[in-house]
């Protein structure tokens, strides 16, 4: 791999919800992060061209994507998505902005280019810091049932000279959404909206 991504470690995280207090799902709803902790190349100081570290993050990307379509069983199993960084405190947020790009069109790659724009979140925090990450349908970004999160981040990660960066999805809405809106079935998905 190239010299500008070392991974210290990675992780999937997976989530199986079968009810939020009312009846039992008939069929539970999935929520995967797969995440990776690297060096941050830029850590400590200020660097203009962030753009081969954009580039090379595409490949880990990829293979966070498939780990997690693997883990929900297929892409036609996949209705949600988002992706999420987190900076160690010697870096800047703009470290963990190249994620956008890379792990963005690493999962449209593999989901076959839905067109609902990816929702992220980024901080730059301390080690152990837990992000909520929001998530959506992956077609239309209105269709509400699946407005959704998920809890993402590592005890001892990330450390001040790393990022954690990850990428999230799911099976599908809120186990008990009623609150109406757009509904998967009526997306026309022309313009990643409705």
């Amino acid at each position: 791999m190239n010299p500008l991504i070392e991974i210290r470690k990675r992780a999937l995280s997976i989530e199986t919800v079968y009810h939020e207090g009312g009846p039992v799902a008939e069929v539970p709803l999935k929520m995967a992060a797969a995440m990776a902790v690297v060096r941050n190349p830029y850590a400590g100081r200020y660097e203009e061209d962030l753009m081969p570290f954009m580039a090379e993050l595409r490949s880990l990307g990829r293979e966070l994507a498939e780990e997690l379509v693997d883990a929900l069983g297929g892409t036609d199993r996949v209705e949600v998505y988002s992706k999420a960084a987190i900076i160690g405190i010697n870096g800047e947020l703009e470290h963990g902005a190249v994620w956008h790009e890379a792990g963005g069109w690493a999962m449209r790659e593999v989901l076959g280019q839905p067109k609902a724009m990816v929702p992220a979140n980024k901080a730059v925090a301390c080690a152990g810091y837990r992000m909520m990450v929001p998530v959506h349908y992956i077609h239309a970004a209105y269709v509400r049932s699946h407005f959704n999160s998920m809890d993402v981040g590592l005890q001892d990660a990330p450390r001040p000279n790393e990022i954690l960066f990850a990428l999230v999805m799911g099976s599908g809405g809120r186990v008990h959404s009623r609150l109406g809106g757009l509904l998967k079935e009526a997306v026309q998905g022309n313009d990643g909206l409705r």
